[in-house]
């Protein structure tokens, strides 16, 4: 019998583009595998919005998984962005 260090349970994820670019989440991994896409309900002016976001890239660093998300505006709640870098809010877990 050998012992075997414990697969990774959760994974960081990184928003590249859209109301959510630069903010990272911690989602957890199912069946070993990340998520390709998922919805993010979040506070955009107080209202929830829905956002929709692919997976584009993945990378290991300091042996944990990061994943690069990128905005689906088609599959996603409208939003108004003036590329003013305004803090839209955060993520409703």
């Amino acid at each position: 019998m050998t012992d075997s260090a414990p697969a990774p349970q959760n994974y960081t994820v990184e928003y590249v583009d859209g109301p959510l670019k630069g903010q990272i989440d911690t989602r957890i991994l199912v069946g070993g595998e990340y998520d390709k896409t998922f919805g993010v309900i979040a506070l955009v002016d107080g209202l929830e919005s829905n956002f929709e976001y692919t997976a584009v890239s993945t990378r290991e660093l300091n042996g944990e998984l990061h994943v690069s998300y990128s905005f689906d505006a088609k599959d996603s709640d409208p939003f108004v962005s003036d590329d003013d870098d305004t803090d839209l809010g955060e993520a409703l877990v």
